[in-house]
């Protein structure tokens, strides 16, 4: 189980159009970030439960965002149709296409996906699968 996941961003306003353009059509909403000492950054969770979590930041240490290769964070989504909303939401707020909504057989016979980078490079897998417990995060 996932607590929360952190991307490093260059730019926060962008960076909350893009996610929210991206995570709204999944049914993921922003909270509140608590300061706590730490650089500034947005927040998305489901609405219930609070966990598990995911961020957008400024770099801690102050040095320029980059981009991990081979890394990726996967977010689900209740319905192929929210999939194909939210990729193409997510590319007019400056997100690169990766692969375009479609079925992923080879993952699955019912398996529904895209693929993108935000606008910093981090790359971003939508799914839509059966064996997804009401389709939802867990």
């Amino acid at each position: 189980m996932f607590s929360h996941i952190t991307v490093g961003v260059s730019d926060l306003d962008r960076a909350e159009r893009f996610y929210d353009a991206l995570l709204i059509p999944l049914g993921l909403v922003q909270r509140q970030v608590t300061p706590d000492g730490g650089p500034p950054s947005r927040c998305w969770h489901h609405p219930a439960p609070n966990l598990p979590r995911f961020y957008a930041y400024l770099p801690f240490d102050g040095q320029p965002s980059s981009h991990g290769n081979g890394s990726m964070t996967a977010f689900l989504a209740p319905t192929p149709e929210a999939v194909v909303r939210a990729h193409a939401e997510a590319l007019a707020q400056g997100g690169a296409d990766e692969g375009a909504p479609g079925p992923r057989h080879r993952y699955g016979p019912d398996y529904f996906g895209a693929y993108l980078h935000d606008p910093d490079g981090n790359k971003i897998h939508i799914v839509h699968r059966p064996d997804a417990p009401d389709g939802r995060p867990v």
